[in-house]
């Protein structure tokens, strides 16, 4: 079965919105692994918008699923990894100054440098993962930095599910294909919801996790948190 990975961050933000500890972060990550999350997954920035550097420490206390810190692999991001050995690292091309994770890596572009911080997160026992899009050459070279897993940029396909799903879900059906190919682990996130997960897994059944935050934490506002988190679990299934 196809790992969930509840993305926390929205909960840090209503938190934020007020100032305070109310939703209390540690506690919701908790009651999601409670619920039946295989993961948790935060993505602190360093505006701390919504997660802080302190909440991943205080985070790192309690998961004791697989937690997956996620960001751009700046010096702060990799000190914190070092500190605190999560089970995964994601490595998303997304500068400061950007509102959410948006593009995959150009990982030809950028292949030396994602080497190197991949060697350092790999001597610190950190499974890696990159973004990445449908781009074969993007896979392909995604294969060279020695990343454990790719994450499919699954933005495009939520945008045209509604439209045409034949067509939306073909480039992650080939990219997922050459991933596997190429011993690559395959997860996936962004958009992903109620209406288009179920499809997307019954088609990349390879699917190793997928981290859904923004919609499955929606979701919750109106069917509860433990209703919502174990639907997500039903259309996993295989």
């Amino acid at each position: 079965m196809t790992k969930l990975s509840v993305n926390i961050n929205k909960i840090a933000t209503i938190r934020n919105a007020r100032g305070g500890n109310t939703p209390n972060v540690v506690q919701v990550a908790i009651d999601c692994e409670r619920f039946g999350a295989a993961g948790i997954t935060v993505h602190p920035r360093p505006d701390e918008r919504h997660i802080t550097g302190k909440d991943v420490m205080d985070l790192s206390k309690v998961v004791t699923t697989e937690f997956n810190i996620e960001g751009y692999p700046d010096e702060r991001f990799m000190q914190m990894i070092e500190a605190i050995r999560p089970a995964q690292a994601t490595l998303v091309p997304d500068p400061p100054h950007v509102l959410t994770s948006n593009a995959g890596w150009d990982t030809k572009e950028n292949s030396a440098v994602l080497q190197d911080i991949i060697r350092r997160l790999k001597s610190w026992g950190v499974r890696t993962s990159i973004f990445v899009d449908t781009d074969l050459q993007n896979i392909e070279y995604a294969l060279e930095t020695g990343t454990d897993r790719i994450e499919l940029y699954t933005g495009p396909y939520a945008d045209n599910f509604s439209i045409n799903k034949e067509q939306a879900i073909e480039p992650f059906i080939i990219a997922s294909k050459r991933a596997i190919e190429l011993g690559l682990g395959l997860n996936a996130g962004h958009d992903l919801n109620q209406d288009n997960l179920r499809y997307f897994k019954q088609n990349i059944p390879e699917l190793a996790e997928v981290s859904i935050g923004h919609a499955l934490i929606s979701d919750a506002l109106y069917l509860g948190l433990e209703n919502t988190i174990q639907r997500y679990n039903y259309l996993l299934r295989d």
